[in-house]
């Protein structure tokens, strides 16, 4: 059974390179959210194996729905994808509970060999 994937960006743009990129190696999208009060919202309902998830959100941004999503799914696991990849965002990200984080623009392979490892 592929692994499910939730997709967390207020870009609807990005949103569909991601699923794209993540479907054609297999992985199966369970949902989106446009920001993290959704991807809040969604996650106990769709019980990802993965969420990918933006940093600079409307309504509530990444940095905070990851903490949230952590705190209260110690299991879930969590990659940041941000344009905002200053080391200390990135260490605050990994120390809040993602499991890694890539840096955008992205590649393919980067996405990719990024799952991989945390799946």
């Amino acid at each position: 059974m592929a692994k499910q994937i939730l997709i967390v960006d207020d870009s609807r743009f990005m949103r569909k390179i991601l699923r794209s990129i993540l479907e054609n190696a297999g992985y199966e999208i369970v949902g989106e959210a446009g920001s993290g009060r959704e991807a809040l919202e969604l996650y106990p309902l769709l019980i990802p194996d993965l969420v990918t998830l933006n940093i600079t959100m409307p309504d509530m941004d990444g940095s905070t729905a990851l903490t949230a999503l952590c705190s209260t799914y110690p299991t879930a696991k969590v990659i940041m994808i941000s344009a905002m990849g200053q080391p200390g965002i990135i260490l605050d990200s990994i120390t809040a509970g993602a499991k890694d984080f890539v840096v955008k623009p992205f590649t393919t392979e980067k996405v990719i060999s990024t799952v991989m490892k945390v799946l």
